[in-house]
């Protein structure tokens, strides 16, 4: 399983310099696992960015992966992991999504480098 970090599906959607890197991560829909906060970012920025149609055609591809809401599990797994790593909110919601779903996460978000099971991308 495998988890992608908000900037790993604006790269792959905005043709980023990343994109490439990141596109073979989300070839396997059947293994992703897509946390809710991951689509408030994604839409929230390519919406701003690029427009309403881009961005809503971008969650429909990302859930073609199993969308993940955040529950009172991840939430307070979420705090935990963001106290002990010092994450900001968002990112702790994602790194708990992945631990709970013992999946990988894959980034390249420098709040998660030299933490476990991350994939780093540079």
């Amino acid at each position: 399983m495998t988890v992608v970090d908000s900037c790993g599906w604006i790269e792959y959607f905005t043709d980023g310099p990343l994109a490439e890197r990141y596109r073979r991560y989300l070839k396997k829909n059947a293994q992703l696992v897509v946390p809710t906060v991951t689509l408030f970012e994604v839409y929230k920025k390519i919406k701003r960015e690029i427009g309403e149609e881009k961005a809503l055609i971008a969650v429909a591809r990302m859930k073609q992966g199993k969308t993940t809401p955040l529950t009172e599990t991840i939430a307070l797994h979420a705090a935990d992991l963001g106290l002990l790593h010092d994450l900001p909110m968002a990112d702790s919601i994602v790194y708990a999504t992945a631990r709970l779903a013992e999946a990988t996460l894959v980034t390249s978000d420098a709040h998660f480098k030299g933490l476990g099971d991350v994939t780093f991308v540079e």
